[in-house]
């Protein structure tokens, strides 16, 4: 897996650009990586409604919780799908809206320095393992490009909004992760 510099975006990976995003703050670096999980409509899998919620083009009609969530205007980077598909909304070097309120190590507003991953899941079911593998790639990936990303500077969104979310949840296998990094 292979970053373009100049681009910002993952090589040979479908690019939809998400309009939930903007400039980083100047001189920030990039230090940070959040996964979340999501899944729409809650606990189903597959179908458009994940890009359609990034892009501000959530069809209400399909299912009433889209109307409960339509206003919101949220992206992330990347998202890795159950079958192990990745799809970027945001470039790395821009700021994606994903981990809303948010606090690290004393450092607030994360989206300014950080890279959110969404992994199609939720809180309480497991993830798959060609999940953890095209994580994992990603993360080394993300390491080569942007060296103030270490493994101690993994997080869950849970870990920087607490009490707020719970994602990626308990269904999340940090261990299965590390080990793939190892």
């Amino acid at each position: 897996m292979r970053i373009n510099l100049e681009t910002a975006l993952i090589e040979n990976v479908k690019y939809t650009a998400s309009p939930n995003s903007d400039a980083r703050p100047e001189n920030t670096d990039i230090n940070l990586i959040v996964i979340h999980s999501i899944s729409l409509p809650p606990g189903e899998y597959g179908g458009p409604w994940i890009e359609q919620f990034f892009c501000n083009k959530l069809d209400v009609q399909h299912n009433p919780y889209f109307q409960e969530i339509c206003e919101l205007t949220v992206s992330a980077h990347i998202l890795i799908c159950r079958d192990g598909t990745l799809q970027q909304f945001v470039p790395f070097n821009k700021r994606a809206w994903h981990a809303g309120q948010s606090c690290y190590e004393g450092q607030q507003a994360c989206n300014d320095f950080s890279i959110g991953i969404e992994l199609e899941g939720t809180d309480d079911s497991d993830f798959e393992d060609i999940q953890y593998q095209q994580l994992a790639e990603l993360i080394l990936a993300l390491e080569q490009t942007y060296p103030k990303i270490t493994r101690q500077r993994l997080a869950g969104h849970s870990d920087i909004a607490p009490g707020r979310k719970t994602d990626p949840g308990t269904g999340f296998d940090w261990d299965k992760l590390n080990r793939l990094l190892a």
